[in-house]
This record gives structure tokens, sequence and C-alpha cells, in this order.
């Protein structure tokens, strides 16, 4: 399998931010992991990234409950960035619940991949990264 080159969570719960670190560190997961504590400190960050012509990250894990600005609200925003790479990047929804309307919600976004119910496991990253090799 292939590392990925960078990856980004964007979750304010840093206990689950370490245990995703050490997951991806131990899978082998990506180089780079970017990280931002909710959607609004994302949006800035990666646009800033974009402005200056580098390359986005390939993953963005994406939490829809956070302070200051939702996973909803970053997901509006983030699709609308003129953006060289964005159709590299690939977004998947980490949540601690099964919300049906959610989990309906989501299908109105083509760059969301998935729906992963948190904690993330070893299983879980290895999904993505077939789910990448094979896109």
């Amino acid at each position: 399998m292939n590392k990925i080159q960078s990856s980004c969570i964007i979750d304010d719960d840093p206990i689950f931010i370490y245990g995703t670190k050490r997951i991806m560190k131990e899978v082998h997961f990506c180089d780079d992991v970017l990280v931002y504590s909710n959607g609004q400190e994302a949006i800035e960050g990666l646009t800033a990234i974009n402005e200056q012509g580098d390359v986005l990250p390939s993953v963005i894990f994406l939490d829809l409950n956070m302070p200051i600005m939702n996973g909803w609200e970053f997901l509006e925003l983030f699709t609308k960035l003129p953006n060289h790479n964005i159709d590299d990047v690939t977004i998947y929804i980490i949540s601690s619940s099964i919300d049906p309307r959610d989990l309906e919600r989501v299908q109105n976004y083509n760059i969301v991949h998935n729906y992963i119910l948190k904690p993330i496991t070893h299983k879980d990253l290895e999904g993505v990264m077939e789910a990448l090799e094979q896109h």
C-alpha cells in the first residue's frame, strides 16, 4: 500500500487526536498530519495552503460537532475553495453518533467518501488506504 503524503484531522477532542495519530503511525498511514481543533481554524489553514499553491492533504478526517465552526459549516466553505487539487482530496466524516439525518446529509457532498464511527481503528485506516488506491 502506498503511504499517503499528508492528511488532516479536524476535531476538538485532544484524546481522539492523540489516539488517531498514534494509530496512523502504527499503520504507516501518512508522512504528515495537520491538526485543527475546529472548522474555522481548518478553513483558514487550508485556504492559506491553497493560496500558497501548495497541495492540500489528500485525506481529511472531519468531526461534525465542534465549537466555533462545525463540520457542516466547514464543508460548505471548503467545497467553494478555488483549488487546483480539490479533486484529489477525500473527506471522511468522523463522529461518535449514527444520526440517520447526518448519514443522509453526507450524501449531498461528493467530496465526502464515508462516515467512520469513533474511535478510528487500524482496520478503518487500512480501509481508507485501500479505497484511495482504488480511486
